[in-house]
Parts: structure tokens; C-alpha cells; sequence
């Protein structure tokens, strides 16, 4: 095994900033050793080295979800590099569509929140699958949305009935339903996976009138990620509860 590789290895999308910083830096305080993918290396290298200098052991690859050729060149990097991957953290997304009305909405912005929020996810997980089989105890965790609920997109007394964002609300949706198939076919495996809201958290996606704090809001992913091998797999959960589909 290349020397880079002292523990478990995880990976974990849209890193650079907020809610994925943060995951980072969380596993990373765990002994995991964390690949932090970002879309821009320069402020990928910035974020590495801010965790560098808590001591933690953290690298960094160009990432970008939407780009099919980043992705395809993945499994080869963390082989060579690691030698393995144990822990996939699917927490790069976009929210283009705050406030527009179904009707209202563009084709093309549905389009790119689907392609950053649903296809990456499914083409990261299909390009790092055969790696993560490797694992004794791979844990795959999607960063969903409360707004992606079912139950509270129709329960008017949710605190979020009245939230307007479809291609948003849809797409995280489909990736709870991209949890569950998944969780379906590895159901035999050593790999779980799971699906996390982190809730309104403090993030340029949440905005600064979020409720939750990054280090809130990052506490389920995590626990998720380092969940042991009698743990539930193909669930929603907040707070470490299970959420409402």
C-alpha cells in the first residue's frame, strides 16, 4: 500500500468551503485520512492547507462533479495514491432556483441542478464502487435536503411547505431514491449507504439566517461515515434520527 495511506481513506465532494469543510475536518479529527474534492485547485490547496495547520492529514484533488473527465480519472488517483477508499461523502450541490414557481421554472436550470445534484453523485459512485468493495466497512453518504422530504414538501404544517425551488427539491429527491437503490444492491457488502439533511445550515448555500452551524450541520454526515458494522444502510436521517421520506 502506497505510504500516503496510515488509516482509513475518505473522499468527500464540494470540500473547499462550508458543510464539506467542515465534514472534512471532522473526519479528518477522527485519524481518517481525507481527499478533499474541489472544482477549484487553488482554493482547494487553501482549504488543505488551513486543515494542514490543525495537524490534520488531509490532500486534495480537482474535482469537479459535472465533469466527466475529473471523475473518470478518480479511481486511478486514490489507488495510486492511497491504495484504497473507505468512505465516499457526496456533498457537492447547487440551489440556482430559490423562490420560482414550478411553472416559472427554466428547463435548463432543472437541467444543471440535476447534473450537479443527482448525475455526479450517481457517476462518483459508479467510478469509485470497485475500490470501495476493497473496504472492510465502505460507508457512502449522500448530503440530501429536508427539502427534498415528500412528506414536508405536502404537510403544510411543515416549517418548510411554503419553500419554492423545485429543480432543488426534486433533485435532492432523486438522490434520496439514488440512496436507497443503491443501499438495495450493496445490501450484502461491507458498504452502506445512507442519506443525511443536515438541516439550514450556515453555508453560502443556507445563507448566514440559517439556524445550524457547518459544525452542527456536519455531525450526522459524519456519523454516518464512521457508522459500525451493525448500523442501519438505504436511510434519511437528521440529527442521527431518521427523517420523514
Amino acid at each position: 500500500m502506497n505510504a500516503y495511506s496510515t488509516s482509513q481513506v475518505a473522499l468527500v465532494t464540494g470540500a473547499n468551503k462550508g458543510l464539506g469543510f467542515e465534514i472534512s475536518r471532522q473526519l479528518a479529527k477522527q485519524g481518517i485520512t481525507v481527499v478533499m474534492g474541489t472544482r477549484s485547485e487553488e482554493k482547494g490547496n487553501i482549504a488543505v492547507n488551513r486543515l494542514r495547520t490543525e495537524g490534520l492529514n488531509v490532500y486534495m484533488v480537482k474535482l469537479d462533479v459535472t465533469n466527466s473527465a475529473d471523475i473518470e480519472t478518480l479511481p486511478k488517483f486514490l489507488q495510486e495514491k492511497f491504495g484504497r477508499l473507505d468512505i465516499l461523502v457526496n456533498n457537492a450541490g447547487v440551489l440556482f432556483d430559490w423562490g420560482t414557481k414550478p411553472s416559472e421554472l427554466d428547463i435548463d436550470i432543472l437541467r444543471s441542478t440535476f447534473e450537479s445534484n443527482f448525475f455526479s453523485a450517481f457517476a462518483i459512485i459508479k467510478a469509485v464502487l470497485p475500490l470501495m468493495r476493497q473496504s472492510d466497512a465502505g460507508r457512502i453518504v449522500n448530503i440530501s435536503s429536508h427539502l427534498g422530504s415528500l412528506t414536508d414538501t405536502l404537510d403544510s404544517n411543515s416549517p418548510y411547505y411554503g419553500f419554492l425551488g423545485m429543480a432543488y427539491q426534486a433533485s435532492k429527491t432523486a438522490l434520496n431514491s439514488l440512496t436507497v437503490q443503491f443501499a438495495k444492491e450493496l445490501m450484502e457488502s461491507s458498504i452502506k449507504v445512507n442519506a443525511a439533511t443536515p438541516g439550514w445550515v450556515q453555508t453560502d448555500l443556507g445563507t448566514a439566517e440559517a439556524d445550524l452551524t457547518p459544525e452542527e450541520g456536519a455531525d450526522t454526515p459524519v456519523w454516518l461515515a464512521t457508522l459500525p458494522a451493525d448500523s442501519p444502510t438505504g436511510g434519511f436521517f437528521m440529527k442521527r434520527k431518521t427523517y420523514p421520506w
